[in-house]
Protein backbone atom coordinates (compact mmCIF):
# COMPACT_ATOMS: atom_id res chain seq x y z
CA UNK A 1 0.00 0.00 0.00
CA UNK A 2 1.25 3.46 -0.81
CA UNK A 3 2.21 5.53 2.18
CA UNK A 4 0.34 8.63 3.21
CA UNK A 5 1.46 11.50 1.05
CA UNK A 6 2.57 9.21 -1.82
CA UNK A 7 -0.27 8.88 -4.33
CA UNK A 8 0.01 6.11 -6.92
CA UNK A 9 0.14 8.58 -9.81
CA UNK A 10 0.22 12.27 -10.59
CA UNK A 11 -3.27 13.75 -10.32
CA UNK A 12 -4.71 17.21 -10.24
CA UNK A 13 -4.86 18.69 -6.73
CA UNK A 14 -7.83 17.29 -4.82
CA UNK A 15 -9.58 19.77 -2.63
CA UNK A 16 -12.02 19.51 0.22
CA UNK A 17 -15.39 21.16 -0.15
CA UNK A 18 -14.00 24.27 1.55
CA UNK A 19 -11.18 24.52 -0.97
CA UNK A 20 -8.22 23.14 1.03
CA UNK A 21 -5.69 21.03 -0.88
CA UNK A 22 -5.89 17.47 0.45
CA UNK A 23 -4.06 15.58 -2.32
CA UNK A 24 -1.71 13.84 0.12
CA UNK A 25 -4.70 12.13 1.77
CA UNK A 26 -5.69 10.28 -1.40
CA UNK A 27 -4.42 7.19 -3.22
CA UNK A 28 -4.94 8.20 -6.84
CA UNK A 29 -7.75 5.68 -7.39
CA UNK A 30 -11.47 6.44 -7.38
CA UNK A 31 -14.64 5.12 -5.77
CA UNK A 32 -17.61 4.68 -8.10
CA UNK A 33 -21.06 4.37 -6.55
CA UNK A 34 -23.77 2.59 -8.52
CA UNK A 35 -27.53 2.55 -8.19
CA UNK A 36 -28.32 -0.57 -6.20
CA UNK A 37 -30.42 -1.94 -9.06
CA UNK A 38 -28.00 -0.99 -11.83
CA UNK A 39 -24.59 -2.39 -10.93
CA UNK A 40 -24.19 -4.41 -14.14
CA UNK A 41 -25.23 -1.41 -16.22
CA UNK A 42 -22.73 0.79 -14.37
CA UNK A 43 -19.92 -1.70 -14.89
CA UNK A 44 -20.63 -1.74 -18.62
CA UNK A 45 -20.39 2.06 -18.61
CA UNK A 46 -16.96 1.87 -16.98
CA UNK A 47 -15.76 -0.59 -19.59
CA UNK A 48 -17.28 1.33 -22.51
CA UNK A 49 -16.01 4.75 -21.42
CA UNK A 50 -12.66 3.87 -19.89
CA UNK A 51 -11.74 0.54 -21.42
CA UNK A 52 -11.24 -1.00 -17.99
CA UNK A 53 -12.10 -4.67 -18.38
CA UNK A 54 -9.80 -6.29 -15.78
CA UNK A 55 -12.33 -6.72 -12.97
CA UNK A 56 -12.03 -8.40 -9.55
CA UNK A 57 -15.50 -9.18 -8.14
CA UNK A 58 -16.17 -9.85 -4.47
CA UNK A 59 -18.89 -12.33 -5.43
CA UNK A 60 -16.24 -14.60 -6.98
CA UNK A 61 -14.77 -15.28 -3.52
CA UNK A 62 -16.19 -17.56 -0.84
CA UNK A 63 -18.18 -15.48 1.66
CA UNK A 64 -17.11 -12.36 -0.31
CA UNK A 65 -13.66 -12.60 1.31
CA UNK A 66 -11.78 -10.74 -1.40
CA UNK A 67 -8.13 -11.61 -1.99
CA UNK A 68 -6.54 -8.17 -1.79
CA UNK A 69 -3.53 -9.15 -3.90
CA UNK A 70 -5.91 -9.83 -6.77
CA UNK A 71 -7.97 -6.74 -5.93
CA UNK A 72 -4.96 -4.43 -5.87
CA UNK A 73 -3.69 -5.68 -9.23
CA UNK A 74 -7.05 -5.32 -11.02
CA UNK A 75 -8.18 -2.23 -12.91
CA UNK A 76 -11.58 -2.41 -11.21
CA UNK A 77 -12.62 -3.99 -7.91
CA UNK A 78 -16.37 -4.51 -7.60
CA UNK A 79 -17.96 -4.97 -4.18
CA UNK A 80 -21.28 -6.47 -5.26
CA UNK A 81 -23.10 -6.35 -1.94
CA UNK A 82 -22.62 -2.62 -1.47
CA UNK A 83 -22.75 -1.51 -5.14
CA UNK A 84 -19.34 0.20 -5.16
CA UNK A 85 -16.28 -0.22 -7.35
CA UNK A 86 -12.72 1.00 -6.86
CA UNK A 87 -11.42 2.12 -10.23
CA UNK A 88 -7.83 2.63 -11.37
CA UNK A 89 -8.63 5.44 -13.81
CA UNK A 90 -6.62 8.45 -14.94
CA UNK A 91 -7.93 12.00 -14.36
CA UNK A 92 -9.31 12.29 -17.91
CA UNK A 93 -11.33 9.13 -17.47
CA UNK A 94 -12.48 10.43 -14.09
CA UNK A 95 -14.02 13.47 -15.75
CA UNK A 96 -15.98 11.19 -18.08
CA UNK A 97 -17.26 9.11 -15.17
CA UNK A 98 -18.27 12.24 -13.28
CA UNK A 99 -20.24 13.44 -16.30
CA UNK A 100 -22.13 10.15 -16.32
CA UNK A 101 -22.82 10.48 -12.60
CA UNK A 102 -24.17 14.01 -13.07
CA UNK A 103 -26.66 12.63 -15.60
CA UNK A 104 -28.20 10.51 -12.82
CA UNK A 105 -27.81 7.23 -14.67
CA UNK A 106 -26.44 3.97 -13.30
CA UNK A 107 -23.44 5.75 -11.75
CA UNK A 108 -24.51 7.99 -8.85
CA UNK A 109 -21.22 9.41 -7.60
CA UNK A 110 -17.47 9.33 -8.14
CA UNK A 111 -15.07 10.15 -5.29
CA UNK A 112 -11.30 9.94 -4.85
CA UNK A 113 -10.14 7.01 -2.74
CA UNK A 114 -8.80 8.14 0.60
CA UNK A 115 -6.57 6.80 3.37
CA UNK A 116 -8.11 6.14 6.78
CA UNK A 117 -6.46 5.64 10.15
CA UNK A 118 -7.01 3.92 13.46
CA UNK A 119 -8.42 6.36 16.04
CA UNK A 120 -6.14 6.40 17.98
CA UNK A 121 -2.94 5.26 16.41
CA UNK A 122 0.34 5.47 18.34
CA UNK A 123 0.93 9.12 17.51
CA UNK A 124 1.87 12.15 19.61
CA UNK A 125 -1.82 12.97 20.04
CA UNK A 126 -2.38 9.39 21.17
CA UNK A 127 0.35 9.65 23.77
CA UNK A 128 -1.01 12.94 25.09
CA UNK A 129 -4.50 11.46 25.31
CA UNK A 130 -3.14 8.36 27.00
CA UNK A 131 -1.10 10.41 29.49
CA UNK A 132 -3.98 12.67 30.42
CA UNK A 133 -6.39 9.76 30.81
CA UNK A 134 -4.02 7.80 33.02
CA UNK A 135 -3.32 10.84 35.18
CA UNK A 136 -7.05 11.51 35.50
CA UNK A 137 -7.74 8.03 36.84
CA UNK A 138 -4.64 7.21 38.83
CA UNK A 139 -4.15 10.56 40.49
CA UNK A 140 -7.29 9.74 42.48
CA UNK A 141 -5.56 6.78 44.11
CA UNK A 142 -4.33 7.02 47.66
CA UNK A 143 -1.38 4.72 48.24
CA UNK A 144 -2.18 2.62 45.15
CA UNK A 145 0.14 -0.34 44.88
CA UNK A 146 -1.75 -3.18 43.22
CA UNK A 147 -3.43 -3.62 39.88
CA UNK A 148 -7.17 -3.71 40.43
CA UNK A 149 -7.16 -1.51 43.54
CA UNK A 150 -10.66 -0.04 43.78
CA UNK A 151 -10.97 3.56 42.65
CA UNK A 152 -13.80 5.10 44.64
CA UNK A 153 -16.27 7.48 43.01
CA UNK A 154 -16.15 11.04 44.20
CA UNK A 155 -19.50 12.19 42.83
CA UNK A 156 -22.76 10.60 41.77
CA UNK A 157 -21.71 10.94 38.11
CA UNK A 158 -18.13 9.74 38.51
CA UNK A 159 -17.04 6.16 37.83
CA UNK A 160 -13.82 4.21 38.23
CA UNK A 161 -12.36 0.79 37.58
CA UNK A 162 -12.51 -1.70 40.42
CA UNK A 163 -11.35 -5.28 40.89
CA UNK A 164 -14.44 -6.67 39.15
CA UNK A 165 -15.32 -4.39 36.25
CA UNK A 166 -14.19 -1.33 34.29
CA UNK A 167 -15.69 2.10 34.81
CA UNK A 168 -17.15 2.05 31.31
CA UNK A 169 -19.20 -1.08 31.94
CA UNK A 170 -20.50 0.43 35.17
CA UNK A 171 -21.46 3.74 33.56
CA UNK A 172 -23.29 2.02 30.72
CA UNK A 173 -25.06 -0.50 33.03
CA UNK A 174 -23.49 -3.43 31.19
CA UNK A 175 -22.50 -5.06 34.48
CA UNK A 176 -26.15 -4.95 35.61
CA UNK A 177 -27.61 -6.40 32.42
CA UNK A 178 -28.68 -10.00 31.96
CA UNK A 179 -28.00 -9.81 28.22
CA UNK A 180 -24.78 -10.87 26.54
CA UNK A 181 -25.31 -10.40 22.79
CA UNK A 182 -25.94 -14.12 22.37
CA UNK A 183 -26.46 -15.10 18.74
CA UNK A 184 -25.66 -11.62 17.38
CA UNK A 185 -22.91 -11.28 14.79
CA UNK A 186 -20.68 -8.23 15.35
CA UNK A 187 -17.93 -7.24 12.91
CA UNK A 188 -14.92 -5.32 14.19
CA UNK A 189 -13.18 -3.69 11.22
CA UNK A 190 -9.77 -2.55 12.43
CA UNK A 191 -6.11 -3.66 12.67
CA UNK A 192 -7.00 -7.31 13.21
CA UNK A 193 -7.00 -9.36 16.40
CA UNK A 194 -4.63 -11.26 18.69
CA UNK A 195 -5.89 -14.76 17.86
CA UNK A 196 -3.89 -16.23 20.78
CA UNK A 197 -5.30 -13.95 23.46
CA UNK A 198 -6.04 -15.99 26.64
CA UNK A 199 -9.30 -14.17 27.35
CA UNK A 200 -10.81 -15.53 24.10
CA UNK A 201 -9.92 -19.20 24.47
CA UNK A 202 -12.88 -21.30 23.35
CA UNK A 203 -14.57 -18.47 21.45
CA UNK A 204 -15.30 -18.96 17.75
CA UNK A 205 -13.70 -16.14 15.76
CA UNK A 206 -14.41 -15.69 12.07
CA UNK A 207 -11.70 -13.56 10.52
CA UNK A 208 -10.36 -12.24 7.24
CA UNK A 209 -7.54 -9.91 6.30
CA UNK A 210 -8.15 -7.21 3.70
CA UNK A 211 -4.58 -5.91 3.90
CA UNK A 212 -2.31 -7.37 1.24
CA UNK A 213 0.63 -9.29 2.68
CA UNK A 214 -0.57 -9.14 6.31
CA UNK A 215 -2.41 -11.82 8.26
CA UNK A 216 -5.30 -11.13 10.63
CA UNK A 217 -2.96 -11.33 13.62
CA UNK A 218 -2.88 -7.88 15.21
CA UNK A 219 0.62 -6.40 15.48
CA UNK A 220 -0.72 -2.95 16.29
CA UNK A 221 -2.99 -3.48 19.31
CA UNK A 222 -5.80 -1.13 18.35
CA UNK A 223 -8.08 -3.80 16.86
CA UNK A 224 -7.62 -6.24 19.74
CA UNK A 225 -8.46 -3.48 22.23
CA UNK A 226 -11.64 -2.54 20.35
CA UNK A 227 -12.74 -6.17 19.95
CA UNK A 228 -12.18 -6.74 23.65
CA UNK A 229 -14.41 -3.84 24.65
CA UNK A 230 -17.23 -4.91 22.35
CA UNK A 231 -17.05 -8.68 22.77
CA UNK A 232 -14.62 -9.56 25.59
CA UNK A 233 -15.17 -12.34 28.09
CA UNK A 234 -17.39 -12.05 31.17
CA UNK A 235 -14.62 -13.77 33.14
CA UNK A 236 -11.21 -12.84 31.69
CA UNK A 237 -7.97 -14.57 32.61
CA UNK A 238 -7.00 -14.75 36.28
CA UNK A 239 -6.79 -11.47 38.13
CA UNK A 240 -8.21 -9.32 35.33
CA UNK A 241 -11.38 -7.26 35.71
CA UNK A 242 -14.24 -7.65 33.24
CA UNK A 243 -13.98 -5.20 30.33
CA UNK A 244 -16.18 -6.68 27.55
CA UNK A 245 -19.82 -5.88 26.78
CA UNK A 246 -21.41 -8.61 24.62
CA UNK A 247 -19.46 -11.60 25.95
CA UNK A 248 -21.60 -14.11 24.03
CA UNK A 249 -21.69 -12.16 20.77
CA UNK A 250 -20.42 -13.83 17.61
CA UNK A 251 -17.03 -12.36 16.71
CA UNK A 252 -16.19 -11.32 13.14
CA UNK A 253 -12.79 -9.71 12.66
CA UNK A 254 -11.96 -7.88 9.44
CA UNK A 255 -8.40 -6.58 9.22
CA UNK A 256 -8.92 -3.43 7.15
CA UNK A 257 -6.06 -1.38 8.61
CA UNK A 258 -2.41 -2.39 8.47
CA UNK A 259 -0.21 -3.10 11.45
CA UNK A 260 0.87 0.53 11.12
CA UNK A 261 -2.76 1.56 11.70
CA UNK A 262 -3.67 2.80 8.22
CA UNK A 263 -5.53 1.61 5.15
CA UNK A 264 -7.23 2.75 1.97
CA UNK A 265 -10.97 2.88 1.35
CA UNK A 266 -10.83 -0.31 -0.72
CA UNK A 267 -9.90 -2.36 2.36
CA UNK A 268 -12.61 -0.80 4.50
CA UNK A 269 -15.19 -1.31 1.73
CA UNK A 270 -14.04 -4.91 1.34
CA UNK A 271 -14.57 -5.41 5.06
CA UNK A 272 -18.04 -3.85 5.05
CA UNK A 273 -19.01 -5.92 2.00
CA UNK A 274 -17.75 -9.09 3.73
CA UNK A 275 -19.51 -8.31 7.01
CA UNK A 276 -22.84 -7.70 5.28
CA UNK A 277 -22.41 -10.86 3.17
CA UNK A 278 -21.86 -12.78 6.42
CA UNK A 279 -25.06 -11.35 7.95
CA UNK A 280 -23.35 -9.29 10.64
CA UNK A 281 -25.98 -7.12 12.32
CA UNK A 282 -23.51 -4.58 13.68
CA UNK A 283 -20.30 -3.22 12.16
CA UNK A 284 -17.91 -1.34 14.45
CA UNK A 285 -15.34 0.96 12.83
CA UNK A 286 -12.92 2.81 15.10
CA UNK A 287 -11.26 4.42 12.11
CA UNK A 288 -11.57 7.45 9.91
CA UNK A 289 -9.97 10.49 8.37
CA UNK A 290 -10.05 14.14 9.31
CA UNK A 291 -12.63 16.51 7.87
CA UNK A 292 -12.60 20.28 7.82
CA UNK A 293 -15.28 22.88 8.59
CA UNK A 294 -17.63 23.05 5.62
CA UNK A 295 -16.88 19.53 4.34
CA UNK A 296 -19.79 17.28 3.39
CA UNK A 297 -20.09 13.55 3.91
CA UNK A 298 -19.11 10.83 1.44
CA UNK A 299 -22.01 9.86 -0.83
CA UNK A 300 -20.42 6.42 -1.22
CA UNK A 301 -20.35 5.59 2.49
CA UNK A 302 -23.75 7.20 3.01
CA UNK A 303 -25.50 5.01 0.43
CA UNK A 304 -23.78 1.91 1.79
CA UNK A 305 -24.88 2.73 5.34
CA UNK A 306 -28.38 3.83 4.33
CA UNK A 307 -28.99 0.66 2.34
CA UNK A 308 -27.65 -1.48 5.18
CA UNK A 309 -29.76 0.36 7.73
CA UNK A 310 -32.93 -0.04 5.65
CA UNK A 311 -32.46 -3.75 5.05
CA UNK A 312 -34.47 -6.56 6.56
CA UNK A 313 -33.22 -7.12 9.18
CA UNK A 314 -30.40 -4.80 8.15
CA UNK A 315 -27.02 -3.82 9.54
CA UNK A 316 -26.11 -0.92 11.84
CA UNK A 317 -22.74 0.71 11.16
CA UNK A 318 -21.14 2.45 14.16
CA UNK A 319 -18.05 4.66 13.75
CA UNK A 320 -15.73 6.85 15.81
CA UNK A 321 -16.35 10.61 15.63
CA UNK A 322 -12.60 11.37 15.67
CA UNK A 323 -9.93 12.72 18.01
CA UNK A 324 -8.90 16.04 16.49
CA UNK A 325 -10.25 18.49 19.08
CA UNK A 326 -7.40 18.81 21.58
CA UNK A 327 -5.51 22.10 21.64
CA UNK A 328 -1.88 21.02 21.05
CA UNK A 329 -0.55 23.83 23.24
CA UNK A 330 -2.84 23.66 26.27
CA UNK A 331 -4.30 20.16 26.11
CA UNK A 332 -7.78 21.65 26.50
CA UNK A 333 -10.60 20.99 24.08
CA UNK A 334 -10.93 23.36 21.16
CA UNK A 335 -13.96 25.66 21.08
CA UNK A 336 -15.54 24.95 18.72
CA UNK A 337 -14.24 21.39 18.42
CA UNK A 338 -13.06 19.82 15.20
CA UNK A 339 -15.86 18.38 13.03
CA UNK A 340 -16.85 14.72 13.06
CA UNK A 341 -14.54 12.76 10.76
CA UNK A 342 -15.18 10.61 7.70
CA UNK A 343 -17.07 8.24 7.46
CA UNK A 344 -18.76 8.80 10.84
CA UNK A 345 -20.13 12.09 9.49
CA UNK A 346 -22.58 10.22 7.23
CA UNK A 347 -26.20 10.61 8.42
CA UNK A 348 -26.79 6.84 8.31
CA UNK A 349 -23.66 5.93 10.30
CA UNK A 350 -23.95 6.21 14.08
CA UNK A 351 -21.20 8.64 15.12
CA UNK A 352 -19.81 8.04 18.61
CA UNK A 353 -18.20 10.68 20.84
CA UNK A 354 -16.01 9.99 23.87
CA UNK A 355 -16.66 10.68 27.56
CA UNK A 356 -14.37 10.71 30.60
CA UNK A 357 -15.13 8.74 33.76
CA UNK A 358 -16.84 11.77 35.30
CA UNK A 359 -19.12 11.93 32.23
CA UNK A 360 -17.57 14.98 30.67
CA UNK A 361 -16.60 15.25 27.00
CA UNK A 362 -13.10 13.90 26.42
CA UNK A 363 -10.80 16.76 25.34
CA UNK A 364 -9.96 15.11 22.02
CA UNK A 365 -13.53 14.18 21.01
CA UNK A 366 -14.87 15.80 17.83
CA UNK A 367 -18.22 17.57 17.61
CA UNK A 368 -21.13 18.36 15.29
CA UNK A 369 -19.76 21.40 13.45
CA UNK A 370 -20.78 20.70 9.87
CA UNK A 371 -24.42 20.73 8.82
CA UNK A 372 -26.06 18.27 6.43
CA UNK A 373 -24.62 15.28 8.19
CA UNK A 374 -21.76 15.47 10.64
CA UNK A 375 -23.85 15.01 13.77
CA UNK A 376 -22.73 13.23 16.91
CA UNK A 377 -25.42 10.62 17.58
CA UNK A 378 -24.38 9.08 20.89
CA UNK A 379 -21.48 8.95 23.35
CA UNK A 380 -19.59 6.15 25.06
CA UNK A 381 -16.78 5.68 27.59
CA UNK A 382 -13.58 6.64 25.80
CA UNK A 383 -11.00 7.90 28.30
CA UNK A 384 -8.68 5.42 30.05
CA UNK A 385 -10.53 2.35 28.80
CA UNK A 386 -9.06 -0.97 29.95
CA UNK A 387 -9.22 -3.87 27.48
CA UNK A 388 -7.28 -6.61 25.71
CA UNK A 389 -4.11 -6.01 23.65
CA UNK A 390 -1.43 -8.23 22.11
CA UNK A 391 1.74 -8.88 24.07
CA UNK A 392 4.14 -7.21 23.99
CA UNK A 393 2.33 -3.90 23.75
CA UNK A 394 4.65 -0.93 23.12
CA UNK A 395 6.78 -0.42 26.23
CA UNK A 396 6.98 3.30 25.49
CA UNK A 397 3.44 3.79 26.73
CA UNK A 398 3.63 1.74 29.90
CA UNK A 399 2.73 3.80 32.99
CA UNK A 400 5.32 5.65 35.02
CA UNK A 401 7.01 4.08 38.02
CA UNK A 402 4.39 5.49 40.39
CA UNK A 403 1.75 3.26 38.79
CA UNK A 404 1.83 -0.55 38.72
CA UNK A 405 2.01 -1.73 35.06
CA UNK A 406 -0.99 -3.38 33.46
CA UNK A 407 -1.15 -7.18 33.48
CA UNK A 408 0.18 -8.88 30.32
CA UNK A 409 -2.05 -8.59 27.25
CA UNK A 410 -4.15 -5.77 28.74
CA UNK A 411 -3.90 -2.00 28.62
CA UNK A 412 -5.84 1.24 29.03
CA UNK A 413 -6.18 3.49 25.97
CA UNK A 414 -8.15 6.65 25.22
CA UNK A 415 -10.03 7.74 22.10
CA UNK A 416 -13.36 7.82 20.33
CA UNK A 417 -12.08 4.45 19.11
CA UNK A 418 -12.65 3.12 22.61
CA UNK A 419 -16.14 4.64 22.89
CA UNK A 420 -17.29 3.09 19.61
CA UNK A 421 -17.01 -0.62 20.58
CA UNK A 422 -18.93 0.11 23.80
CA UNK A 423 -21.82 1.18 21.57
CA UNK A 424 -21.36 -1.79 19.22
CA UNK A 425 -21.32 -4.33 22.05
CA UNK A 426 -24.32 -2.75 23.76
CA UNK A 427 -26.18 -2.73 20.43
CA UNK A 428 -25.69 -6.51 20.33
CA UNK A 429 -27.16 -6.75 23.84
CA UNK A 430 -30.22 -4.76 22.70
CA UNK A 431 -30.64 -7.08 19.72
CA UNK A 432 -30.60 -10.11 21.98
CA UNK A 433 -33.28 -8.50 24.13
CA UNK A 434 -35.36 -7.65 21.02
CA UNK A 435 -34.55 -10.39 18.45
CA UNK A 436 -36.99 -9.18 15.77
CA UNK A 437 -35.63 -5.62 15.80
CA UNK A 438 -34.41 -4.31 12.47
CA UNK A 439 -31.42 -2.00 12.10
CA UNK A 440 -33.43 1.24 12.08
CA UNK A 441 -35.31 0.22 15.22
CA UNK A 442 -32.00 -0.76 16.84
CA UNK A 443 -30.71 2.77 16.19
CA UNK A 444 -33.79 4.15 17.94
CA UNK A 445 -33.39 1.79 20.89
CA UNK A 446 -29.86 3.04 21.43
CA UNK A 447 -30.60 6.76 21.22
CA UNK A 448 -33.93 6.75 23.08
CA UNK A 449 -32.47 4.75 25.96
CA UNK A 450 -29.25 6.77 26.21
CA UNK A 451 -28.57 8.53 29.50
CA UNK A 452 -29.28 12.23 29.10
CA UNK A 453 -26.33 14.45 30.02
CA UNK A 454 -26.09 18.14 30.85
CA UNK A 455 -23.82 18.63 27.86
CA UNK A 456 -24.40 20.08 24.38
CA UNK A 457 -26.01 17.74 21.88
CA UNK A 458 -23.30 18.97 19.53
CA UNK A 459 -20.79 17.05 21.66
CA UNK A 460 -22.65 13.96 22.94
CA UNK A 461 -25.75 13.53 20.78
CA UNK A 462 -28.48 11.67 22.64
CA UNK A 463 -26.16 11.04 25.60
CA UNK A 464 -24.36 8.08 27.15
CA UNK A 465 -25.20 4.67 25.66
CA UNK A 466 -26.97 2.33 28.12
CA UNK A 467 -27.36 -1.45 28.14
CA UNK A 468 -30.80 -3.10 28.45
CA UNK A 469 -31.66 -4.11 32.01
CA UNK A 470 -35.14 -5.65 31.79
Amino acid sequence: MAKKGTPNRSVSPIRSTNGSDLSSEFTGKFLVLFRNDAVDQGMRKINDLCGLSDVCKSSDFLSSAVDMEQANSAQVVLFDRIAVAVVDADPGQLNTLQEVASANESILAVEPERYLYALNNLSLDYLRGYRDAVNHVYDSLSGAGQVGTELHSTTASSFSDNTQVTWGLQATLVNQSRYSGSGVRVAILDTGFDLDHPDFIGRTITSQSFIQGQAVQDNNGHGTHCAGTALGSKAPSSGVRRYGCAFNGEIYIGKVLSDAGSGADRGILAGINWAIANKCRIISMSLGSRTLPGDTFSQVYEQIASTALSGSPGTLIVAAAGNDSRNPNTGARLDPPAPVGRPANCPSIMAVASLTSDLQVSPFSNGAINGNGGEVNIAGPGSAVFSSVPDPFPASIQPSSRVVPWPPKHHSISGTSMATPHVAGIAAMWLESNPTTDAKALWQLLVTNAKSLSLPKRDVGAGLVQAPIT
